[in-house]
Formats: structure tokens, sequence, C-alpha cells
């Protein structure tokens, strides 16, 4: 037979206030400022209490969230110890409260027929399954609430957000007439974050006449397709006994990011790779058949069809700016074309996110002047911080420092609160 040794200390929590004992049987009150919860308060104690002694101890609470049995460490971290069957758990905390009134150690209470444990359901509800993981997430499992950061918070509700599955399939458009305003980047980094969090299959489409460079910054699989080697095949993709797989040939998957890149061929002459309104539709009829999402980067020639029939099939305009005058009178006048286009356009125009990238460090106050110039002509202006990994090479989400995942976090959410 095995002995337990392991230190214990208990607990017992009233409202705000609780009285706790020591493994050495000292009994002390214990009590919550308004702003503090007082179990926050107790695993401090029994923290202190196990650096002190220089192990980890089991605490054992009791009170108006019921009874746990948590491993507490020198640094505060918490692990649920299994608890013993509710009869004989009743007994021992009979005898701790005893204890606690006589202010001796409590004892252990010899088990009896009436004792004998009931079998626990397998089929447990868990409603709230995005609780965290660590030992905050054990807390917050055994009562125990551990305040969370606001950018925590931030976090967790854009997830929420960018998780979610519509009916039907969406288009993002993301457009500036300007060149070099991030477009590409924009577009890589929201399929990725769609991808990952919300699963399904996403595909990032290069819609560019003219030496479009997604594909350059992305992934390429074992074989060199492009759009150009679609086209010919889209009956064959759009018939009846087609299947998913078919559509592997002509994308380019991403492994780390999950999404799918259907690429231009920036070797050639625009005048070798135009596509017209029908050659579009019927690539439309297969983009929507084989994915949930699509993300178009778009090309700078706002007049080519292809780029007209984008506007008409998206769901969500997206404008990249940098924070300079030329970006972002190229940004506004691609809204003001927009609205005087017709409706659909105008809606798009009006429910657009706008999104300013810094390309150096520093550039943030340039970045706030933007910002707000586009405050009233916009739904949503997000700014990503300025990253290294964005500048150059191969755009994976990985890469990114943790500030500016973030960051993409929120324009993805902020781009799905307008895809209803």
């Amino acid at each position: 037979m095995t002995i337990d040794t392991t230190p214990r200390a208990y607990a017992t929590v009233t409202g705000t206030a609780a009285t706790f004992i020591a493994p050495d049987g000292h009994s002390e009150p214990i009590t919550a400022s308004p702003d503090e919860d007082i179990r926050r308060v107790i695993v401090q104690r029994a923290a202190a209490e196990a650096r002190r002694t220089g192990t980890s101890l089991e605490l054992i609470t009791s009170g108006d969230r019921g009874d746990h049995h948590l491993l507490v460490n020198s640094t505060g971290e918490l692990t649920a110890v299994p608890i013993v069957p509710a009869t004989r758990r009743t007994r021992d905390d009979t005898a701790a409260v005893q204890a606690t009134d006589a202010g001796e150690p409590p004892t252990e209470a010899t088990p009896g027929p009436e004792d004998e444990p009931h079998r626990a359901s397998f089929i447990t509800a868990d409603p709230d399954h995005r609780r965290g993981t660590g030992w905050r997430g054990t807390s917050s499992r055994l009562g125990i609430q551990i305040p969370e950061s606001t950018r925590r918070r931030q976090r967790q509700v854009n997830e929420v957000n960018v998780s979610r599955h519509w009916a039907g399939y969406r288009a993002i458009a993301v457009a500036n007439g300007k060149g070099g305003v991030g477009k590409t980047m924009t577009t890589a980094m929201l399929a990725s974050v769609f991808a990952r969090l919300g699963g399904g299959n996403i595909l990032a489409w290069d819609n560019n006449d003219t030496r479009g460079t997604l594909g350059w910054r992305t992934e390429q699989g074992t074989y060199d397709t492009t759009v150009r080697d679609l086209l010919p095949v889209t009956g064959d993709l759009l018939a009846p006994e087609a299947t998913v797989s078919d559509i592997s040939r002509f994308v380019h998957h991403q492994s780390a990011d999950r999404y799918d890149v259907l690429r231009s061929n920036p070797e050639l002459l625009a005048t070798h790779q135009r596509i017209e309104s029908a050659e579009f539709g019927e690539l439309m009829r297969v983009a929507t058949r084989y994915y949930r999402l699509v993300v178009f980067d778009s090309g700078n020639d706002e007049s080519a069809d292809r780029w007209l029939r984008m506007i008409d099939a998206s769901h969500q305009l997206v404008i990249p700016t940098l924070p300079s005058p030329e970006s972002a009178e190229s940004a506004a006048l691609l809204l003001e074309a927009l609205r005087d286009r017709d409706e659909h356009s105008a809606h798009l125009a009006e429910n657009a996110v706008l999104v300013v990238t810094q390309p150096e460090a520093g550039a943030r106050r340039a970045s706030k002047a933007i910002t707000a110039g586009f405050a009233s002509q916009v739904r949503a202006v997000q700014a990503v911080p300025f990253d290294p990994a964005l500048k150059s090479g191969p755009l994976r989400f990985d890469s990114l420092r943790p500030r500016t995942r973030d960051a993409w976090l929120g324009v993805a959410s902020a781009v799905s609160s307008g895809l209803d």
C-alpha cells in the first residue's frame, strides 16, 4: 500500500472570506478586497505555503461553488486532483469543518459501507469549449476565476467571429488601384486566418492580368499549373462525376496555413493571360463548387473585365493601403468610383474594411493619420504593425510576431462581420 505524503491545506469559502488551514494545522482567516476573487487569494496563500515548505501541496476547498481538490506548486500553477466519491467527500469535509472549529488539523475519515462510490456518467456537457488551457483553464473549470487581459479577451472574441461558417459561399475582394500597397500580403494573411480557424476549403485567387506575385510568395506544389491551365477543364470539374480531389492539380496547397492558391503567371504579358467575362464566370462556378470562401488578390487595372466581375461576385471589399498620401488617395478614389458604379458596388464601398499596414518601423504616427481620415468613409479601419516577415519572401502566418498575428486576426474578424 502506497501512502500519500503530499501535504494538505484546507479552505472553507464563505462569500468574500475564507478560513485557511495550513498543513501544520494553523488556521487563519482570509478576506478578499472588493476587486479581488477570494479563490485567487486562496491560491496565492497556498502557493506561499508551497514556497515555504519547498514542495507542492494539495489544496482542498469547499464552499458555494462546490468542492475542489487542487495541486498547487510554489509558482501558483494548478493541477486538478481526482476527487473521491461524493459520500466519502462529505464525511471528509465534515471532519475538516470540525477540525477548523477546534483549531486542530483535520483527520481522514474511515470509509464505511455507505461510502461506496456511485458510477459517474461518461457523458458530460461542456457548454464552453473555449475556456482555455493550462493553469488558467484549469482554474476556470474549477470555479477559480483568474482575470484575463483585455488583449486576450479581444483575441477570443475575434477567434469566435472568424471561425463561423455561412450558408453558401462567400468572396472577398482585396483591391486598391495602386501597386505595392499590400494586396498580395493581405490576401495571404486573410486566407491563412480563415483557413486556420474556420477550416473548410479556402481559396486565394490571383486575379491579376499583370505580374501577379501571389504565386511567388506562397508555396508551390510539385507542378506548375496556373489559372490558364484551369480554364480548358472547367467543364470537367463541373461535371456531376467530378470529385473534390480533381481541383488539386490546378491549385497549390499551403501546408502550414491550410489554404489553396490559384496562381496567375507573372512571367506572361497581360495580353497573353487576359480573362474575359464569360471565362471568369466559368472559373467562378468552379471556385464556388470546391471552396466555401474565395479571397481575390486583384490587379491594378480597375477597368479589366476580370476586375469588374470580381467586384460583382464579392460580398466584402478589403482595401489595403500604406500610411502614405499616394496610397491613401488611391484608396479614396476607389471608394468614390464604386459608390458611383451601381448599387452593389456602393454597398461594398460603404461596408469596406480598410487595412493600414506599416512598411517600416516607426510609421505609427502616419498610420494613425490615415486611420483617422478614413474612419467616416468605411465600416472599419484596421492597422497592422511593421513586421520584417511581411516585407519579402514567403508569406507564412507562423513567421509573424505575436502582435502582428493578433492584428491580422483583428482584420479577419472585421471582415467576417461583413459576410453575413
